[in-house]
Order: structure tokens, then sequence, then C-alpha cells
């Protein structure tokens, strides 16, 4: 018989002790396999493997907040939940969650308290800097006492959005061609802001869809706020020679807004953007640049801003 451990040996003894002898069968049998679970453990050479270690699951990504301005218009709620379906199916199963600044529902505070401890990306659904982006939503961030937060940058100005743009002029009948080129033009109709940042963020997003058109020229206007208005603008393509002018609905959705500035139009007037797959894929873009800009802070409060 193989000489047991010292130990082994003590732990048989007292537990041989503490038993009936009619048990023996049953404790050599527990000892063996105790024995066989130690060996398990060591190696040939007598040096003990490492045990193994559980992984811990990776965390869960930070939810994405996408906060919309808000409308009386029904349609607008409608577009911008088809946009963030398009938006979880390029990302499934990321938490992707509706906040408004104002008048709709969900209204952005009540949707970051139901995150309560967690952590969120918020990206605007706004396309330019402005007074909403560097103030209100910061400040509901702010005020939510235990999210830990971060404010992406507004849509624009971003070669997505100027796809999706020139692609909504197409499906409104826009065509590409000498008499476009010669004769064309583009009002890019937005809501317009007091900020001067917007309006450059505005007027960069104008010229880089003019070099998407070939060359046609094309003035930012604003239905509020800021000059020139649609009607401003539509003279001076005139002005200019250019009576086949479009107007392209730079709005996230549709709203008073937008319909007014598309009222306006002697010809081509453009969807606003909407559900665009152009614009989804920029979403998860304005999310994924947050999330790389740095770690999270650590206490709740601190705010983090992209």
């Amino acid at each position: 018989m193989t000489e047991m451990e010292p130990e082994t040996q003590s732990q048989f003894l007292s537990a041989r002790q503490s038993l009936p002898f009619d048990s023996t069968a049953e404790l050599v049998t527990r000892i063996a396999a105790q024995l066989g679970s130690q060996l398990s453990h060591v190696r040939l050479n007598g040096s003990r493997k490492p045990m193994p270690t559980t992984a811990r699951p990776a965390p869960a990504r930070p939810a994405l907040v996408a906060v919309a301005h808000g409308s009386r218009d029904p349609r607008a709620l409608r577009t911008v939940t088809a946009l963030l379906d398009l938006v979880r199916e390029l990302r499934p199963g990321l938490d992707v969650r509706l906040g408004h600044i104002e008048i709709d529902e969900p209204a952005l505070p009540a949707t970051l308290a139901e995150l309560g401890a967690g952590r969120a990306v918020l990206v605007p659904l706004l396309l330019s800097r402005g007074y909403h982006v560097k103030q209100d939503i910061p400040a509901a961030v702010a005020d939510a006492p235990r999210l830990r937060g971060r404010v992406a940058r507004p849509l624009g100005p971003h070669p997505l959005l100027v796809e999706a743009l020139y692609e909504r002029l197409v499906e409104a009948g826009w065509s590409d061609g000498p008499r476009a080129r010669g004769a064309g033009g583009v009002v890019l109709a937005g809501a317009g802001s007091r900020d001067p940042e917007s309006a450059a963020d505005t007027r960069r997003t104008a010229a880089m869809l003019s070099e998407r058109l070939g060359g046609v020229p094309v003035i930012p206007a604003y239905a509020s706020a800021a000059a020139p208005t649609v009607p401003e603008a539509l003279r001076a393509l005139a002005a200019r020679g250019r009576h086949q002018v479009a107007i392209a609905s730079y709005f996230t959705a549709p709203g008073r807004f937008a319909t007014q500035s598309a009222a306006h139009a002697r010809g081509v007037a453009a969807a606003p953007l909407g559900a665009h797959p152009a614009v989804a894929r920029l979403v998860l873009h304005r999310y994924d640049q947050a999330l790389a800009a740095a770690p999270f802070a650590a206490q709740p409060r601190e705010l983090a801003t992209a």
C-alpha cells in the first residue's frame, strides 16, 4: 500500500476516530476522491498547476441617448423613432434610447433618470453647434445625480450628412448634368441660430454639398434667428442667373420650420434627412468618437464632454 503523506494520514485518523467501525469503507472512498482531486492539480514533475480563473464579463457599453429637439408635428417623433431603429440594426445589443429637449416625450431628463447610476453618451440629433448642444444638453447631464455622461458632437458638418442631402435631392427630382451646372442652384434651408459657430457649421455643409453637386452653388438659409432667409437666398441665386433652384431640407425630421422652408420652393423641394442609412451610421460614428475621446469620469457628477 502506498505510504500516505503525514497531513493526509492525520486527516484519515481523525475522521476514522469520529466514525463507527462499519463506515471505514465509506471513509476510504471519500479520502481517495479527495486525493484524486488534489492530484489533478499537480503536474508530472511535481509542480502545482495554476488554478483556473473565471473570466470576468466585459462591462456593458454605455447607453447611446439620442437627443432630439422635439416638435408638435407628429411626423417628427415617427421619423426619429425610425432612425433609431436603423441605429439598432447597425449595432445589435447596444442600449439605444431617446430623449427630447422640449415638446415631445420622452423628455431628456426622464430618459437620463431611467439610466440611474449607469453610463451614457448623448448624441445630439442636431446639425450644428448652438445653444442646445453647448448649454441645454450638458446641463441635463449635470442634473442627473448619479449618471456618468458624455455629450458627443452634433451630427454636422460631416460627409455622411452631405451624402444624405444629395440623395434626398435626387429622390425629389434633382438631376445632375450640364443644365444643373449651368442654371441650377440649391438653397440649404436650416433652422437657424444666433450662435456664430452654428452658422459656420452650416456654411461648411453648404460648401461640401456644392462640391458633391459638381460645383452647383449652394446658399445656406434659415427659418429663424439668422440671415439670409429662404426667400432671400432664392432671390440671390436668381440674380446670378440660377433659375433652376432646389431646396435641400437641412432638418433631421419634419416640423414647422421644414414645412415653411419647403413652401418657398419653385421647383424641387427635398424631404428632411430623416431615417436615412447614412444618418444612422453618423449617429454611431459620433457615439464612437465620444467613447474614444477619454475614459469616463470616476465621479458620477463629473461631466465629460467629447
